[in-house]
């Protein structure tokens, strides 16, 4: 993989800075999972099925099409299930091991830091889980960490790809073509067929009746929803709360922000590089955007043009030391 060699003078003073460094935070977007290969669906191109990624993200889809809405949730947490952490998301797992007052938030809704084994008492989840469900009913609090089942019930499997006749190169009797076009139509042979891509509008999806969708445990009433905040929904306080404590306690200063795979364009997490800064903090950008890594940056700041997969690991080894051992994928059971 290509990665902008980093200057030796930036190097020598981030190393520097980095190993007298006790309170750190970062700041993670989807720059983060990038290497990890999910689609992010942001921004105002990001369409799945012809539909606005961020139309589906509101309380007032799930009401209107509670199954549309599961369906694409559904999808995100299989793609997310059948990829690994990448290097980055060890890195940060081991940097909070060796530093105990090192706080992670990530505004990303993968789990790909927690299945990568990142100290859950150090990691704060600014926009939820795709893992986490709980109950619609206005009456019932279930909630449900770390589900994941896939497909959550049997009715949001992912449908498997048709297979494609195929015309024999060898067999001049007609059998075997005869049989391809036969599995063709009778679906033989699924075990060794690729799932659809539901992302595409042209790949038929069947509506599905509400009471096949997931159902509370708990109360018996509710319809489960994922358990990510949703926009026009209120951030979760119990994170917010903690991660302003660890940045506003006046007894200790922050000594390192990093800022990764993000713009920090967004409120409230565009603030905390400014509050940290204000709190002593000098910050870290890493970034495969220069343009917008660079907007983050002020003068005494460190910016790493690059794969934060690549760059992470380079740049916290005198503290982590090699990771390369922590890199062999945890798909969950």
């Amino acid at each position: 993989m290509m990665i902008n060699k980093i200057p030796a003078k930036d190097r020598e003073s981030f190393t520097e800075h980095l190993q007298k460094s006790k309170r750190i935070l970062a700041l993670c977007g989807a720059g983060l999972s990038a290497s990890s290969g999910l689609p992010t669906f942001r921004g105002a191109g990001g369409l799945w099925r012809n539909y606005d990624a961020t139309s589906l993200a509101t309380p007032e889809a799930f009401e209107e099409q509670p199954d549309l809405v599961w369906q694409f949730y559904s999808y995100r947490r299989h793609m997310a299930l059948n990829v690994n952490p990448n290097p980055a998301h060890y890195a940060l797992a081991e940097l909070a091991r060796k530093r105990p007052e090192f706080v992670t938030l990530t505004q990303n809704v993968d789990g790909l830091s927690p299945r990568a084994n990142h100290p859950a008492a150090q990691l704060h989840l600014l926009h939820g889980s795709l893992f986490d469900v709980r109950c619609t009913s206005f009456y019932c609090k279930y909630v449900e960490k770390d589900n994941f089942t896939d497909p959550i019930v049997p009715s949001l499997a992912i449908p498997k790809a048709s297979i494609e006749p195929l015309p024999s190169t060898t067999d001049n009797t007609g059998a075997e073509a005869s049989k391809s076009l036969s599995d063709a139509i009778s679906g033989n042979n699924a075990a060794g067929q690729k799932d659809a891509d539901i992302s595409d509008a042209r790949i038929p999806m069947a509506d599905i009746p509400t009471e096949d969708l997931p159902q509370c445990p708990k109360c018996k009433k509710g319809l489960l929803r994922p358990g990510v905040v949703w926009f026009g929904e209120p951030l979760p306080v119990n994170t917010m709360n903690a991660v302003d404590e660890f940045v506003e306690d006046e007894e200790s200063p922050i000594d390192l922000m990093l800022v990764i795979g993000t713009s920090a364009k967004v409120f409230p997490a565009a603030a905390y590089a400014e509050r940290a800064r204000s709190r002593g903090a000098r910050i870290a950008v890493i970034n495969m955007d220069k343009q917008d890594g660079k907007k983050a940056v002020a003068k005494g700041d460190w910016f790493f043009h690059g794969d934060a997969a690549v760059i992470l690991p380079d740049i916290l080894f005198p503290v982590i030391g090699d990771i390369s051992a922590h890199n062999s994928g945890s798909n969950p059971a």
